[in-house]
Protein backbone atom coordinates (compact mmCIF):
# COMPACT_ATOMS: atom_id res chain seq x y z
CA UNK A 1 0.00 0.00 0.00
CA UNK A 2 1.34 3.83 -0.87
CA UNK A 3 0.52 6.85 0.72
CA UNK A 4 -0.23 9.90 -0.49
CA UNK A 5 0.24 12.57 2.27
CA UNK A 6 -1.55 16.29 3.08
CA UNK A 7 -3.16 16.71 0.06
CA UNK A 8 -6.56 19.06 -0.69
CA UNK A 9 -9.58 17.97 -2.35
CA UNK A 10 -11.84 20.71 -3.22
CA UNK A 11 -15.21 19.94 -1.53
CA UNK A 12 -17.52 19.49 -5.00
CA UNK A 13 -15.66 16.71 -6.15
CA UNK A 14 -15.78 14.40 -2.83
CA UNK A 15 -17.98 12.00 -2.53
CA UNK A 16 -17.70 11.54 1.17
CA UNK A 17 -18.18 13.83 3.88
CA UNK A 18 -15.50 15.21 5.74
CA UNK A 19 -14.83 18.35 7.54
CA UNK A 20 -11.07 18.58 7.13
CA UNK A 21 -9.39 20.84 4.56
CA UNK A 22 -6.46 18.01 4.23
CA UNK A 23 -5.82 14.50 3.91
CA UNK A 24 -4.23 10.78 3.45
CA UNK A 25 -4.81 8.77 0.92
CA UNK A 26 -4.08 5.42 0.96
CA UNK A 27 -3.50 3.68 -2.57
CA UNK A 28 -3.92 -0.08 -3.17
CA UNK A 29 -3.79 -2.45 -6.23
CA UNK A 30 -4.53 0.82 -8.50
CA UNK A 31 -7.67 1.65 -6.37
CA UNK A 32 -8.28 4.32 -3.43
CA UNK A 33 -8.30 1.82 -0.63
CA UNK A 34 -9.02 4.99 2.35
CA UNK A 35 -8.82 8.83 3.11
CA UNK A 36 -8.41 10.30 6.34
CA UNK A 37 -7.94 13.09 7.53
CA UNK A 38 -3.92 14.30 7.12
CA UNK A 39 -1.85 13.82 10.31
CA UNK A 40 0.50 16.22 8.70
CA UNK A 41 -2.25 18.68 8.82
CA UNK A 42 -4.11 18.49 12.10
CA UNK A 43 -0.36 18.74 13.80
CA UNK A 44 1.48 21.80 11.84
CA UNK A 45 -1.86 23.83 10.46
CA UNK A 46 -0.28 23.32 7.16
CA UNK A 47 -0.86 21.55 4.11
CA UNK A 48 1.02 21.02 1.25
CA UNK A 49 0.25 22.90 -2.16
CA UNK A 50 -1.51 19.74 -3.97
CA UNK A 51 -4.81 19.03 -4.74
CA UNK A 52 -6.16 15.75 -5.91
CA UNK A 53 -8.74 16.00 -8.57
CA UNK A 54 -11.18 13.85 -10.85
CA UNK A 55 -9.30 13.81 -14.78
CA UNK A 56 -11.63 16.21 -16.63
CA UNK A 57 -14.26 15.33 -18.69
CA UNK A 58 -14.78 17.74 -22.02
CA UNK A 59 -18.83 18.03 -23.54
CA UNK A 60 -18.74 20.05 -25.92
CA UNK A 61 -15.38 19.42 -28.99
CA UNK A 62 -15.22 20.03 -32.75
CA UNK A 63 -12.56 17.67 -33.60
CA UNK A 64 -13.29 17.14 -37.16
CA UNK A 65 -12.27 20.74 -37.82
CA UNK A 66 -9.40 21.39 -35.51
CA UNK A 67 -5.80 22.73 -36.57
CA UNK A 68 -7.31 23.96 -39.77
CA UNK A 69 -7.15 27.81 -38.80
CA UNK A 70 -3.99 28.68 -41.63
CA UNK A 71 -6.06 27.18 -44.11
CA UNK A 72 -9.34 28.58 -43.56
CA UNK A 73 -8.41 31.80 -41.74
CA UNK A 74 -10.61 33.25 -38.58
CA UNK A 75 -14.03 34.93 -39.24
CA UNK A 76 -13.37 37.85 -36.90
CA UNK A 77 -16.65 38.24 -35.21
CA UNK A 78 -18.87 36.65 -37.61
CA UNK A 79 -20.57 32.99 -36.83
CA UNK A 80 -21.78 32.56 -40.30
CA UNK A 81 -18.89 33.44 -42.19
CA UNK A 82 -16.85 30.74 -40.17
CA UNK A 83 -19.32 28.48 -41.22
CA UNK A 84 -19.63 29.11 -44.40
CA UNK A 85 -15.31 28.61 -44.52
CA UNK A 86 -15.61 25.53 -42.70
CA UNK A 87 -17.99 24.03 -45.14
CA UNK A 88 -15.31 25.26 -48.14
CA UNK A 89 -12.88 23.50 -46.62
CA UNK A 90 -14.85 20.54 -45.61
CA UNK A 91 -15.34 19.33 -48.97
CA UNK A 92 -11.46 18.80 -49.53
CA UNK A 93 -11.08 16.73 -46.49
CA UNK A 94 -9.76 13.31 -46.71
CA UNK A 95 -9.77 10.40 -44.27
CA UNK A 96 -5.96 10.87 -43.47
CA UNK A 97 -6.19 14.68 -42.93
CA UNK A 98 -9.23 13.90 -40.74
CA UNK A 99 -7.42 11.64 -38.81
CA UNK A 100 -4.29 13.25 -38.32
CA UNK A 101 -6.19 16.03 -36.96
CA UNK A 102 -8.24 14.25 -34.42
CA UNK A 103 -5.45 11.69 -33.42
CA UNK A 104 -3.54 15.13 -32.22
CA UNK A 105 -6.66 16.79 -30.48
CA UNK A 106 -6.72 13.61 -28.59
CA UNK A 107 -2.91 13.45 -27.32
CA UNK A 108 -3.52 16.75 -25.83
CA UNK A 109 -6.57 16.43 -24.50
CA UNK A 110 -5.15 13.29 -22.60
CA UNK A 111 -1.87 15.19 -22.08
CA UNK A 112 -4.08 18.17 -20.25
CA UNK A 113 -5.73 15.62 -18.21
CA UNK A 114 -9.04 14.39 -19.58
CA UNK A 115 -10.49 11.04 -19.24
CA UNK A 116 -13.65 11.67 -21.53
CA UNK A 117 -14.90 13.60 -24.45
CA UNK A 118 -17.62 14.12 -26.39
CA UNK A 119 -17.07 15.40 -29.95
CA UNK A 120 -19.52 17.12 -32.32
CA UNK A 121 -19.05 16.13 -36.36
CA UNK A 122 -20.46 18.06 -38.99
CA UNK A 123 -23.12 15.88 -40.97
CA UNK A 124 -24.62 17.74 -43.87
CA UNK A 125 -26.12 14.74 -46.09
CA UNK A 126 -28.34 11.74 -45.10
CA UNK A 127 -25.05 9.55 -45.68
CA UNK A 128 -22.60 9.43 -42.76
CA UNK A 129 -18.88 11.51 -42.94
CA UNK A 130 -16.26 10.84 -43.48
CA UNK A 131 -15.24 11.81 -40.01
CA UNK A 132 -17.60 9.45 -38.52
CA UNK A 133 -15.22 6.38 -39.91
CA UNK A 134 -12.57 8.28 -38.05
CA UNK A 135 -13.36 8.97 -34.82
CA UNK A 136 -15.08 5.14 -34.72
CA UNK A 137 -11.39 4.08 -35.45
CA UNK A 138 -10.09 6.14 -32.76
CA UNK A 139 -12.45 5.71 -30.24
CA UNK A 140 -11.23 2.13 -30.23
CA UNK A 141 -7.97 2.91 -30.18
CA UNK A 142 -7.97 5.37 -27.20
CA UNK A 143 -10.96 2.77 -25.15
CA UNK A 144 -9.20 2.45 -22.15
CA UNK A 145 -7.80 6.18 -21.54
CA UNK A 146 -10.45 8.20 -22.68
CA UNK A 147 -14.15 7.41 -23.36
CA UNK A 148 -15.10 9.28 -26.46
CA UNK A 149 -18.75 10.20 -27.69
CA UNK A 150 -19.72 11.56 -30.82
CA UNK A 151 -22.82 14.04 -32.04
CA UNK A 152 -24.22 14.63 -35.12
CA UNK A 153 -23.97 18.38 -36.22
CA UNK A 154 -26.67 19.09 -38.61
CA UNK A 155 -28.65 22.48 -39.60
CA UNK A 156 -32.24 22.17 -37.94
CA UNK A 157 -33.60 23.17 -41.11
CA UNK A 158 -32.43 20.04 -42.55
CA UNK A 159 -35.25 18.53 -40.79
CA UNK A 160 -37.93 19.33 -43.18
CA UNK A 161 -40.20 18.19 -45.35
CA UNK A 162 -37.20 18.46 -47.65
CA UNK A 163 -34.99 16.16 -45.49
CA UNK A 164 -37.05 14.30 -43.08
CA UNK A 165 -33.55 13.41 -41.02
CA UNK A 166 -34.77 9.42 -41.29
CA UNK A 167 -31.57 8.15 -43.06
CA UNK A 168 -29.14 10.08 -41.13
CA UNK A 169 -30.74 9.09 -37.71
CA UNK A 170 -30.41 5.51 -38.64
CA UNK A 171 -27.27 6.11 -39.65
CA UNK A 172 -26.24 7.62 -35.88
CA UNK A 173 -28.39 5.04 -34.08
CA UNK A 174 -25.87 2.10 -36.05
CA UNK A 175 -22.94 4.21 -34.83
CA UNK A 176 -24.34 4.18 -31.29
CA UNK A 177 -24.39 0.19 -31.42
CA UNK A 178 -21.37 0.11 -32.52
CA UNK A 179 -20.21 1.72 -28.90
CA UNK A 180 -19.35 0.41 -25.07
CA UNK A 181 -21.68 1.88 -23.58
CA UNK A 182 -20.88 -0.07 -20.32
CA UNK A 183 -17.88 2.35 -20.74
CA UNK A 184 -20.20 5.48 -21.68
CA UNK A 185 -19.28 5.94 -25.34
CA UNK A 186 -22.22 7.01 -27.10
CA UNK A 187 -23.70 8.22 -30.54
CA UNK A 188 -26.13 10.94 -29.98
CA UNK A 189 -28.40 13.17 -32.30
CA UNK A 190 -27.92 17.09 -32.71
CA UNK A 191 -28.74 20.02 -34.80
CA UNK A 192 -27.44 23.81 -34.98
CA UNK A 193 -30.46 26.11 -33.75
CA UNK A 194 -30.87 29.68 -34.31
CA UNK A 195 -33.38 31.83 -35.00
CA UNK A 196 -35.19 29.18 -37.89
CA UNK A 197 -38.89 29.62 -38.88
CA UNK A 198 -41.69 27.15 -37.54
CA UNK A 199 -39.13 26.29 -35.11
CA UNK A 200 -41.27 24.13 -32.90
CA UNK A 201 -41.71 21.84 -35.99
CA UNK A 202 -38.31 20.99 -37.16
CA UNK A 203 -37.49 20.51 -33.45
CA UNK A 204 -40.16 17.90 -32.61
CA UNK A 205 -39.48 16.05 -36.08
CA UNK A 206 -35.74 15.63 -34.01
CA UNK A 207 -37.35 14.71 -31.44
CA UNK A 208 -39.28 12.09 -33.11
CA UNK A 209 -36.52 10.46 -34.59
CA UNK A 210 -34.70 10.60 -31.29
CA UNK A 211 -37.32 8.66 -29.79
CA UNK A 212 -37.80 6.42 -32.46
CA UNK A 213 -33.94 5.17 -32.35
CA UNK A 214 -33.45 5.57 -28.59
CA UNK A 215 -31.21 8.14 -29.28
CA UNK A 216 -30.09 11.28 -26.80
CA UNK A 217 -29.83 14.71 -27.81
CA UNK A 218 -27.23 17.45 -28.17
CA UNK A 219 -28.02 20.70 -29.41
CA UNK A 220 -26.30 23.78 -30.79
CA UNK A 221 -28.47 26.69 -29.66
CA UNK A 222 -28.68 30.05 -29.67
CA UNK A 223 -25.63 31.26 -30.35
CA UNK A 224 -25.76 34.65 -30.92
CA UNK A 225 -26.62 37.75 -29.41
CA UNK A 226 -30.03 38.44 -30.90
CA UNK A 227 -32.26 38.82 -27.49
CA UNK A 228 -35.20 36.81 -29.79
CA UNK A 229 -33.55 33.92 -29.99
CA UNK A 230 -35.15 31.16 -28.08
CA UNK A 231 -34.35 27.68 -28.76
CA UNK A 232 -33.68 26.98 -25.72
CA UNK A 233 -36.90 27.88 -24.57
CA UNK A 234 -38.37 26.25 -27.41
CA UNK A 235 -36.14 22.95 -26.49
CA UNK A 236 -36.92 22.29 -22.78
CA UNK A 237 -40.64 22.23 -23.72
CA UNK A 238 -40.73 20.11 -26.15
CA UNK A 239 -38.20 17.35 -23.70
CA UNK A 240 -40.85 18.16 -21.25
CA UNK A 241 -43.72 17.55 -23.97
CA UNK A 242 -42.13 14.25 -24.99
CA UNK A 243 -40.95 12.94 -21.60
CA UNK A 244 -37.23 13.18 -22.63
CA UNK A 245 -35.92 14.69 -18.95
CA UNK A 246 -32.09 14.18 -19.05
CA UNK A 247 -31.51 13.02 -22.02
CA UNK A 248 -30.78 16.20 -23.67
CA UNK A 249 -28.04 19.04 -24.28
CA UNK A 250 -27.48 22.19 -24.87
CA UNK A 251 -24.84 24.04 -25.84
CA UNK A 252 -23.77 27.90 -26.21
CA UNK A 253 -27.36 29.84 -25.33
CA UNK A 254 -25.52 33.04 -25.51
CA UNK A 255 -28.64 34.96 -25.86
CA UNK A 256 -30.13 33.95 -22.83
CA UNK A 257 -27.42 36.75 -21.24
CA UNK A 258 -29.24 39.43 -23.46
CA UNK A 259 -32.98 38.93 -22.76
CA UNK A 260 -34.59 40.12 -19.66
CA UNK A 261 -33.66 38.62 -16.12
CA UNK A 262 -37.60 37.74 -15.90
CA UNK A 263 -37.96 35.91 -19.37
CA UNK A 264 -34.52 34.37 -18.90
CA UNK A 265 -35.16 32.66 -14.98
CA UNK A 266 -38.40 31.28 -16.85
CA UNK A 267 -36.40 29.70 -20.02
CA UNK A 268 -34.38 28.18 -17.10
CA UNK A 269 -37.20 26.85 -14.85
CA UNK A 270 -37.99 25.01 -17.61
CA UNK A 271 -34.89 23.67 -18.29
CA UNK A 272 -34.11 22.44 -14.90
CA UNK A 273 -37.96 20.82 -15.20
CA UNK A 274 -36.40 19.55 -18.32
CA UNK A 275 -33.07 18.09 -16.70
CA UNK A 276 -31.28 19.79 -19.29
CA UNK A 277 -27.72 20.03 -19.23
CA UNK A 278 -26.34 23.43 -20.28
CA UNK A 279 -22.98 24.06 -21.56
CA UNK A 280 -21.07 27.17 -21.19
CA UNK A 281 -18.32 27.68 -24.02
CA UNK A 282 -16.37 30.68 -23.19
CA UNK A 283 -13.18 30.46 -25.50
CA UNK A 284 -15.07 30.45 -29.15
CA UNK A 285 -18.38 32.82 -27.62
CA UNK A 286 -16.41 35.77 -26.08
CA UNK A 287 -14.04 35.68 -29.72
CA UNK A 288 -17.30 35.30 -31.66
CA UNK A 289 -19.83 37.04 -30.50
CA UNK A 290 -20.08 41.10 -29.50
CA UNK A 291 -18.64 43.80 -31.43
CA UNK A 292 -14.97 44.43 -33.54
CA UNK A 293 -15.24 47.32 -34.66
CA UNK A 294 -15.01 48.58 -30.66
CA UNK A 295 -14.47 47.01 -27.42
CA UNK A 296 -17.41 44.80 -26.84
CA UNK A 297 -19.31 45.64 -24.08
CA UNK A 298 -21.90 42.60 -24.98
CA UNK A 299 -20.31 39.39 -24.14
CA UNK A 300 -21.17 35.59 -25.49
CA UNK A 301 -21.25 33.60 -22.16
CA UNK A 302 -24.67 32.14 -20.96
CA UNK A 303 -26.35 32.56 -17.91
CA UNK A 304 -24.11 30.42 -15.91
CA UNK A 305 -24.71 31.47 -11.96
CA UNK A 306 -28.54 31.94 -12.71
CA UNK A 307 -28.48 28.32 -14.34
CA UNK A 308 -26.85 26.49 -11.37
CA UNK A 309 -29.11 28.94 -8.89
CA UNK A 310 -32.11 27.90 -10.83
CA UNK A 311 -30.61 23.99 -10.32
CA UNK A 312 -29.53 23.09 -13.87
CA UNK A 313 -26.75 21.22 -14.61
CA UNK A 314 -24.22 22.93 -15.62
CA UNK A 315 -20.66 22.63 -17.67
CA UNK A 316 -17.91 24.52 -18.85
CA UNK A 317 -15.96 22.97 -22.35
CA UNK A 318 -13.71 24.08 -24.59
CA UNK A 319 -15.24 23.95 -28.37
CA UNK A 320 -13.50 25.27 -31.50
CA UNK A 321 -9.46 25.10 -31.49
CA UNK A 322 -7.55 26.86 -34.11
CA UNK A 323 -10.35 26.75 -36.67
CA UNK A 324 -12.34 29.11 -38.39
CA UNK A 325 -14.12 30.06 -35.38
CA UNK A 326 -11.56 30.34 -32.86
CA UNK A 327 -8.01 30.90 -33.61
CA UNK A 328 -6.12 29.87 -30.62
CA UNK A 329 -6.78 27.54 -27.74
CA UNK A 330 -5.68 23.92 -27.26
CA UNK A 331 -7.72 20.73 -25.49
CA UNK A 332 -7.29 21.48 -21.72
CA UNK A 333 -10.27 22.15 -19.78
CA UNK A 334 -8.56 23.82 -16.90
CA UNK A 335 -8.17 26.41 -19.21
CA UNK A 336 -11.61 26.76 -20.34
CA UNK A 337 -12.92 26.30 -16.60
CA UNK A 338 -10.21 29.53 -15.74
CA UNK A 339 -11.60 31.28 -18.62
CA UNK A 340 -15.16 30.97 -17.86
CA UNK A 341 -14.48 31.35 -13.93
CA UNK A 342 -13.04 34.38 -14.96
CA UNK A 343 -15.27 36.10 -17.53
CA UNK A 344 -18.98 34.73 -15.61
CA UNK A 345 -17.10 36.11 -12.37
CA UNK A 346 -18.15 32.96 -10.53
CA UNK A 347 -17.50 33.40 -6.70
CA UNK A 348 -15.82 30.46 -5.10
CA UNK A 349 -14.04 28.99 -8.43
CA UNK A 350 -12.94 25.51 -6.55
CA UNK A 351 -17.15 24.86 -5.84
CA UNK A 352 -17.31 25.46 -9.96
CA UNK A 353 -14.92 22.51 -10.29
CA UNK A 354 -17.50 20.38 -10.94
CA UNK A 355 -18.46 22.35 -14.29
CA UNK A 356 -15.32 20.02 -15.39
CA UNK A 357 -15.44 17.03 -13.45
CA UNK A 358 -18.50 15.81 -11.94
CA UNK A 359 -21.47 17.58 -14.08
CA UNK A 360 -20.22 16.90 -17.34
CA UNK A 361 -20.03 13.58 -16.17
CA UNK A 362 -23.64 13.08 -15.73
CA UNK A 363 -24.32 14.48 -18.97
CA UNK A 364 -22.57 11.65 -20.55
CA UNK A 365 -23.76 8.89 -18.30
CA UNK A 366 -20.66 7.55 -17.55
CA UNK A 367 -19.76 5.12 -15.38
CA UNK A 368 -17.83 7.02 -12.48
CA UNK A 369 -20.33 10.17 -11.35
CA UNK A 370 -16.57 11.93 -11.20
CA UNK A 371 -16.37 12.13 -7.37
CA UNK A 372 -13.61 11.21 -5.52
CA UNK A 373 -13.88 8.25 -3.00
CA UNK A 374 -12.59 4.97 -1.72
CA UNK A 375 -12.56 2.76 -4.57
CA UNK A 376 -11.83 4.87 -6.87
CA UNK A 377 -9.22 4.23 -10.06
CA UNK A 378 -5.79 5.78 -9.82
CA UNK A 379 -6.51 6.12 -13.62
CA UNK A 380 -8.92 8.69 -13.29
CA UNK A 381 -7.35 10.70 -10.64
CA UNK A 382 -5.27 13.90 -11.25
CA UNK A 383 -2.05 15.12 -8.86
CA UNK A 384 -2.15 18.94 -9.30
CA UNK A 385 0.09 21.15 -7.74
CA UNK A 386 -2.33 24.07 -6.94
CA UNK A 387 -2.92 25.14 -3.34
CA UNK A 388 -5.77 27.25 -4.21
CA UNK A 389 -8.05 29.07 -6.62
CA UNK A 390 -5.58 31.49 -7.54
CA UNK A 391 -3.07 28.37 -8.32
CA UNK A 392 -5.71 26.16 -10.83
CA UNK A 393 -5.84 29.97 -12.64
CA UNK A 394 -2.13 30.05 -13.78
CA UNK A 395 -1.61 26.29 -15.61
CA UNK A 396 -0.44 24.12 -12.54
CA UNK A 397 1.88 21.37 -13.22
CA UNK A 398 -0.69 17.90 -13.23
CA UNK A 399 0.51 14.69 -13.53
CA UNK A 400 -2.31 11.45 -13.47
CA UNK A 401 -1.79 9.46 -10.39
CA UNK A 402 -1.50 6.34 -12.09
CA UNK A 403 2.14 7.47 -13.56
CA UNK A 404 3.24 8.27 -10.05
Amino acid sequence: MSIIKSIQIPQCVRGFESGSDSFDIYIEKGHIAGIEPAQAAINSGVSQKQMLLPAFVDLHLHIDKTFVVDEVGAAEGDLFAAIDRMAQHRDGWSAEHIETRMERALQEAYVNGCRALRTHLDWMTKDAPKSLAVFEKLRDAWRGKLTLQCVSLTPLDFFDDTFNGEDLALEVATANLTCDQKRGEAALLGAFVYRNERIYDKLQRVFDLAIKNQLNLDFHVDEGLDVDARGLKAIAELTIKNNYQGRVTCGHACSLAMQSDEDALATLKLCFQAGIHLVALPTTNLYLQGAWNRTPIERGITRLREAREAGVNCSIATDNVADGFYPYGSYNPLASYALGVQMGHLSNPLDWLSSITSAPSKAMNLPWDGLIREGCSVNDLLLVQAGDARDLMNAPLLQRLSTI
